[in-house]
């Protein structure tokens, strides 16, 4: 067993997109010398594990690293996602994270990169695959770029029981099958069990061939409202008008969402249902008209357990066969709830920011250590906005979202680098140029009116989540 010394400015435990885009941004803005811990082969995180045909479900145009374009500028010709920005493809993400490290990172002299390694703490790694040990002299700070612990079907551990003669499998194994089945049960509603739906349906599966268990419906977001291009200016920031809109005139948290939904802001599943989940799922308008072609959907609550003919939910059940193939998707894919202060004296929590925006956030948080000392600060300008999961969650993360807009923009130059920041997408959108038609002006000036309204009206419906989220707890 051998013990290696090493010296770095910061070490960076993560070399997932969090990890790279807070090391792109520090390489970017400071002379300082990086080192990067993180347990797969390569760069990328989570990536790593995905399934075959797993895809981005936001624009390609504002996720990676600052400094790299992911995207090609190309719009979708075919499929579900037609006429919008493209989205990369697991392996695309993947090629793009192993270039920036070996085109950009490394040949900096700056970065130090330990794939296949396990951080310890306390400056301390290991080999996974020999007896070496490590430990860093860390001349300024820690950078934990692995707080959102990214949750994927391959690794994920059901919660339920599972008997030994069930077919049940993670979604990664749906290119290999290769026999007929007596049907598919897709378990979860959130966006893996999404996925799994339109694959099987865009390969040929009869929809009413597929039982899609829902413990809880979701609110989903329409892409089309997320994409980062002036010729989509009136839906990107007319939905955001919209929103502003809805948060100002609602009389309670129903009333919001219903205005919402009626502005084209938030979607659902099925319009006689009402969600009880929110965790930021963007999809098209096509592929929500697939997915309700799906009409054998199970609303029980969560699965306690599968026997080879029938599948549990407490005391209620529901019918399978032996030949029929159970999908997990029931991973929720950031499962963490607690928030953190971001900056702790030698140590960096990297969380988000703007509201399911972890790649943005880094680049942020990066931005912000660079060029602030004081920490007290430094986290004024670096609230977390909390993560969603209930269906008011997005109630606090758009307060919480509003609060960091505000702040950002009284401080000087932080406007400037969020709009030379690819990775922000829309503060450019927002600020009137020659470019900017008659129409473009009402829509900013509806969202310039209606945004102090909407601050007004927030205690009166915070106070009302506040409230459901105590009666919640209590059940």
């Amino acid at each position: 067993m051998s013990l290696q010394q090493l010296e770095t400015d910061y070490l960076i435990i993560g070399s997932g997109a969090v990890g790279m885009a807070f090391a792109d941004v520090l390489l970017a803005e400071t002379d300082a010398n990086i080192l990067i811990v993180d347990k797969h082969h390569k760069p990328g995180g989570h990536w790593n594990d995905a399934y075959s045909f797993v895809s981005l479900h936001q624009p390609s145009s504002f996720y990676g690293v600052s400094s790299s374009e992911l995207s090609k500028g190309k719009h979708d010709e075919v499929g579900l996602n037609k006429g919008l920005a493209e989205l990369a493809s697991g392996a695309e993400v993947m090629a793009y994270f192993d270039q920036v490290m070996k085109h950009t990172f490394l040949p900096s002299g700056r970065v130090q990169y330990f794939p296949m390694c396990e951080y310890k703490g306390d400056g301390k790694f290991d080999s996974m695959l020999s007896d070496k040990q490590y430990q860093v002299k860390v001349n300024k700070k820690v950078i934990d770029g692995t707080y959102f612990k990214t949750s994927v079907p391959s690794t994920h551990t059901p919660s339920f029981e599972i008997a030994d003669e069930v077919q049940f499998a993670p979604l990664n194994d749906l290119p290999s099958l290769v026999e007929p089945r007596d049907g598919y049960v897709i378990v979860g509603g959130g966006k893996t069990g999404i996925d799994a739906i339109l694959w099987l349906l865009d390969n040929q599966i009869d929809p009413d061939d597929i039982t899609w268990i829902m413990p809880r419906d979701g609110w989903w977001i329409d892409r089309k409202n997320t994409q980062p291009s002036r010729e989509f200016f009136m839906d990107t920031i007319g939905a955001q008008a919209t929103q502003a809109e809805a948060v100002a005139a609602a009389e309670n948290v129903a009333d919001l969402f219903n205005r919402l939904e009626e502005g084209g802001v938030l979607m659902r599943l099925d319009e006689t249902v009402k969600p009880q989940m929110f965790h930021g799922a963007t999809v098209s308008r096509d592929e929500l008209a697939q997915l309700r072609r799906v009409k054998n959907v199970v609303r029980k609550g969560r699965v306690t357990s599968i026997e080879s003919d029938k599948i549990h939910f407490g005391s209620e059940s529901i019918t399978t066969t032996p030949n029929t193939m159970h999908v997990d998707c029931s991973a929720r894919a950031v499962p963490v709830t607690e928030t953190y202060d971001v900056f702790q004296g030698d140590k960096v929590v990297v969380q988000t920011v703007r509201s399911y925006q972890p790649v943005f956030s880094a680049a942020f948080i990066a931005h912000i250590e660079a060029n602030y000392d004081d920490e007290a600060l430094k986290n004024e300008l670096c609230q977390v906005v909390p993560l969603p999961n209930h269906d008011t969650d997005w109630l606090l993360g758009t307060a919480a979202q509003m609060r960091n807009q505000m702040r950002w923009s009284q401080e000087p130059g932080i406007r400037d680098w969020l709009m030379s920041n690819r990775l922000d997408g829309f503060t450019k959108l927002v600020q009137p140029s020659d470019e900017t038609t008659p129409e473009q002006l009402q829509v900013l000036m509806r969202l310039k009116e209606a945004a102090p309204k909407a601050g007004a009206n927030l205690p009166k419906l915070m106070g009302e989540v506040m409230q459901i989220m105590a009666a919640r707890q209590a059940s």
